[in-house]
């Protein structure tokens, strides 16, 4: 009868060993995400009113389950109070207390203004909307510190007047915490399209809710597939700051 020895030399165990240890699976995109918003106090957005003032426009978002309401209070150009604003039901103006009828463009105006500033103000909370497509994409170490990569895409139907953008999302792999976001506008046909980096900081935390400032960059040469390359660029000092990003006087109250 054939017999085997009483015991393996050590490195054919090890071989042995890394044989029949499977690699490692790459996390859900979308339980990298649910972790994220967990972090950054996603629920308590849920059923809440977030007030903050932005490039001297005051903003009130204001979520309750699948209700929004968000709105805009400036001064225009001839000095007259306007409230701009979206809810589930439409987009309105009201300029000095009269509520004025809206071309298709003008709506879609509004929306586009107001939408950007409560969807980046409110990440990560906004990548439960059923319309985002994640795909985890990969791992990164920035200034070394690890992340998990998502690339979010969006579906046609509810994903807005932009669903063709493309965005990336860097969320440190210890704490979940978004630092980094790169995004691609203009996908659709005949815009003019350009790319976007932010980096965040300035970092707090209001009502139970991470808030943060943002350094605004862009590189001339990266297109929608390239986003991933973003961290390398800002490393090597090759990006080109266009803005800063910056949200005051954030309250948040809940409902």
């Amino acid at each position: 009868m054939r017999r085997f020895p009483h015991a393996l030399p050590a490195v054919v165990f090890v071989l042995l060993l890394g044989a029949c240890t499977a690699p490692e699976s790459p996390p859900s995109a979308a339980v990298v995400i649910d972790s994220a918003r967990a972090a950054h106090g996603a629920s308590v957005l849920d059923r809440a009113v977030v007030a903050l003032d932005f490039r001297g426009d005051a903003y009130r978002l204001r979520q309750d389950g699948g209700d929004f309401h968000y709105r805009r209070a400036s001064t225009d150009s001839l000095g007259r109070s306007v409230t701009e604003g979206l809810t589930n039901d439409g987009r309105y103006r009201v300029v000095e207390g009269d509520t004025v009828s809206l071309s298709a463009s003008e709506r879609a105006a509004v929306e586009t203004t107001v939408n950007s500033v409560a969807y980046f103000a409110l990440l990560p909370a906004p990548l439960g909307d059923p319309a985002v497509q994640p795909t985890y994409s990969g791992r990164d170490t920035i200034d070394g510190v690890p992340y998990h990569r998502v690339k979010v895409t969006f579906q046609q139907e509810d994903g807005g007047p932009d669903w063709e953008d493309v965005f990336v999302y860097w969320f440190r792999v210890d704490t979940y915490d978004m630092d980094y976001l790169a995004y691609a506008y203009g996908q659709g046909p005949e815009e003019e399209a350009g790319t976007r980096f932010r980096e965040a900081y300035n970092v707090r935390r209001r009502g139970g809710v991470r808030v943060a400032d943002y350094h605004n960059y862009t590189a001339d040469s990266l297109t929608a597939d390239q986003l991933a390359r973003y961290p390398d660029l800002l490393e090597s000092g090759a990006l080109e700051r266009v803005s800063e990003i910056e949200i005051d006087s954030v309250q948040v109250r809940p409902l």
